[in-house]
This record gives structure tokens, sequence and C-alpha cells, in this order.
């Protein structure tokens, strides 16, 4: 939103909070100029930011949660991005406002403390300001069944627990390499699946041309592609579905567990590699082995998905994930009233000042 017309709102409104994002905005300024209290929400896991702060501030000294860690051809992408949020950070920060409103010392996290408890204790200790779960914000599953009646209904042929959902978010294609390797993995699996393919807009891609010769005869009713976009709150929350082979945006993170479906991790780039760890440090996932230079393996693909799904090795992985739905349904509330109670002293607070 253009400067101008934020102001504008804000005057006309004169709101008590403003609530925004990371992206680099003159949001915190403009509200401190009105003398209303602006508070940041980051929209991405706890884990990652306190890495990246940990290795911004202390880049000789090691992590002190070794199962958050790179391998080494992710760790050169990664510390590029750290040096260029921290430095749209500072040039946020410097922006000079002359007002009356103190900075807030508070952080919205789209997470809870069940998942990333101790990252969120470590990032209030390194930050400075103390971090205040709001999450797990996901959308719910979207009336539509008619239009995606084909996909209901595939899954109602299949027992429980026994299909896959692979899906790579909407900001990452793959190479075609890569999905003949994904390709080769479902079918070694012999687990069920359904397959969403994305590509850039405006490419016309035949999925079939992209996919092994043969592979769609030779998988038959065990596999369904599905190109574009899948209702994938609606699929993740099917009885039918056992795993999720996933790139581990966090969103998408998010709403696995909140289905309580456990997660083939497959991060792709940005902060995902990350969020896999962490998912497989709490218990929920598996992530596949890739070689030194990071290209996947259909072998790895295929032991991977059956550990998650199939076999007695990953029984614990399906109980804690299964558990996860509890947990979240009871301390989400509280955590979200503990957030309301934090915002609502903030703007009391505010107001005093004012007067």
């Amino acid at each position: 939103m253009a400067s101008p017309n934020f102001s504008n709102i804000l005057k006309t409104l004169s709101p008590d909070l403003v609530i925004h994002d990371f992206k680099p905005s003159s949001a915190q300024s403009i509200a401190s100029s009105y003398n209303i209290p602006a508070v940041q929400l980051m929209t991405s896991g706890a884990a990652v930011v306190s890495f990246g702060s940990h290795m911004f501030n202390h880049p000789k000294v090691e992590f002190p949660f070794p199962a958050i860690h790179l391998h080494e051809f992710q760790e050169k992408l990664f510390r590029q991005m750290v040096v260029d949020v921290a430095r749209t950070a500072k040039e946020k920060q410097s922006t000079p406002v002359n007002n009356d409103q103190p900075p807030c010392n508070i952080t919205l996290f789209n997470t809870f403390r069940e998942l990333e408890g101790k990252y969120m204790d470590h990032l209030s200790v390194t930050g400075d300001k103390r971090v205040v779960p709001v999450g797990p914000l996901v959308q719910g599953i979207v009336d539509d069944e008619k239009e995606h009646s084909e996909i209901t209904q595939w899954l109602e042929n299949k027992g429980e627990y026994s299909t896959l959902f692979v899906s790579f978010g909407s900001e990452y294609f793959m190479s075609k390499e890569e999905i003949e390797e994904i390709a080769h993995g479902l079918e070694f699996s012999k687990v069920n699946f359904i397959w969403v393919a994305r590509f850039p807009e405006g490419e016309k891609v035949e999925v079939e041309a992209v996919l092994p010769k043969g592979f769609i005869d030779r998988v038959g009713d065990r596999g369904l592609m599905v190109e574009g976009w899948a209702p994938q709150a609606r699929i993740l929350a099917h009885s039918s579905t056992g795993g999720f082979v996933s790139h581990c945006g966090w969103n998408s993170i998010l709403e696995s567990l909140k289905f309580g479906v456990p997660i083939v991790a497959m991060p792709m780039h940005l902060e995902q590699p990350f969020n896999a760890k962490l998912v497989e440090e709490v218990g929920v996932a598996v992530e596949v082995n890739r070689d030194v230079n990071g290209r996947l393996n259909k072998e790895e693909i295929a032991q991977a998905i059956r550990k998650v799904v199939v076999e007695k090795s990953g029984e614990d992985i399906r109980m804690k994930a299964r558990n996860f739905v509890e947990k979240i349904r009871r301390e989400g509330d509280e955590e979200m009233d503990e957030a309301v109670e934090v915002l609502m002293q903030l703007c009391k607070d505010s107001k005093l000042l004012k007067n």
C-alpha cells in the first residue's frame, strides 16, 4: 500500500493498533507518527529467524540448537539471504520519526509453543523483543467439494492413511530431472498418491511430457495427477491421507500439523531447509536424503515415503503427527487468549502515554 494512502487511513480511522508484516514498508514509522503502536507479525517460523539472527550477530559462534543446521550446498545462499534481510530491517529502523511513541518490543509469530517454544525463547533473549505466538493461522476447509468432486471421490476409494499428498507450493517450479526422480520415487514406493503439478504461468506444458515414459500407465489408479491447484486443506483433512510430500513452506507445515499428517520433507529453497529440520526434530517428519550437490535420488525418496506411510519404523512419526491435532486445538486457544491480553495491554499503555 502506498504511504500517502496508508497515512490517510490511519488519520481517518485512528486505530488503537497496527499489525504489519516484515516486508519493506513504512507502516511502523507512519503509525508512530500518529502515536499508534505498531506490532510486527512474522509469517515464518521462529526457528529460522532465530538461526538467521544468530548467524548475523554472532557469525563465529555455533548456534546452540544443533538440530537446526544447513547442508553445505544450502549455506551460501542462506547467508546472502540473511545479509539482505538484515539490511532491509536496518533501513526500516533508520527512518527518522518525530513522536512520543516508543518502539514496540513485541513481535508476533505465526507459530505455537509446542512446536517452537525453545526457539521463541532464544529469539526473545537475543533479539531483545518479546516473542508472542498467535498460530497456527491457517485457512480452514473451503466449501468447494462439488468443484473438486473427482479428487474427493478418488480419495473415498482408498484405505485409511494409505495415500500421499504431493505438493511443492506455488512459488517453486521443479526441473525435469527433479520431476523424474520424484515420479520414480513414488512409483517405487508402491503408495497411493495425489500429485499436484505446477508450471510457470504462460508455459504450455503437458504433464505427461515431463513424466517418465509410461509412468501414468504403470501407476494406474494408485496415482492421481492434478495440474495447477488442489484443495490442500480438504485433502490433508481426509481420512485416506497418510502423508504429505512437501517443500516445507511454513503454511504447508502448519496445515499438515493441524490435520495430523506426517511429512516427507523435500525442502527446495529459502527458509524451507530449516522448516524441514524443525519438523524432523519434533518427530513428525522424515527428510529425504540428497547427494552433496543437493540432488534428489529416487531410492531415497521411496525409502522416506515408505517409512512415513507404511513401515513399522515410522509408527512413532505417524502417532506424533496425529497427536498434534489435539495439542493445537487445546493449546492454540490458550496462546491466542494470551496474545490478545498482551495486545490489549499495549493499547492501554499507548493511551496512557497520549494522555
